[in-house]
């Protein structure tokens, strides 16, 4: 139900990734192996007491994000080596976990650049709406995103409890 709750917009195809919590390791291996054939992908970003924190992402979408060369740029400023792939990019977004919490985050789950960047800029204050995350950018188009994520989620969960399996979620 957690992965449900926490990921429906991934599962459904209309975000290209989402982490999650997990107080014990979760078997990630099958899950890997499941999702695969559905272009998804599951990792473990960070471990800390006990708790793991999972991204599930689209592969595809996230390397076509990764790839842009207005985020390119943004990585780079942040520090990150790009151009050796997607791999590579979450590799070292992982790592950025040990010594702080990596606000580039928005970046790798699909929000506006506009928005992670204002985000980093106004330290998390003057944005123009909220609601999945601070938006800097246009707070009506973020909101129509926000309304579509929760339906979605709602929709998933509902169908979850109907007896749905995992697989059943997800959109091609």
């Amino acid at each position: 139900m957690a992965l449900v709750e926490q990921c429906a917009p991934t599962l459904a195809g209309l975000k290209p990734a989402s982490l999650f919590c997990w107080q014990n390791l979760p078997p990630i291996f099958p899950w890997a192996q499941k999702l695969a054939p559905y272009g998804l992908a599951i990792r473990v970003l960070n471990v800390r007491a006990d708790a793991y924190l999972i991204c599930l992402y689209r592969a595809r979408w996230l390397r076509r994000i990764l790839a842009e060369p207005s985020n390119q740029a943004f990585l780079q400023r942040r520090g990150y080596q790009t151009g050796l792939g997607c791999g590579y990019l979450l590799e070292q977004f992982s790592r950025r976990f040990d010594s702080s919490f990596p606000h580039e985050i928005g970046l790798f789950l699909g929000y506006p650049l506009e928005d992670v960047e204002g985000f980093i800029k106004n330290r998390g204050q003057n944005y123009t709406c909220c609601g999945c995350w601070k938006v800097y950018g246009d707070p009506q188009a973020a909101q129509e995103c926000f309304e579509g994520y929760r339906r979605c989620t709602a929709l998933c969960q509902e169908r979850f409890r109907q007896g749905e399996d995992i697989l059943q979620l997800i959109s091609a």
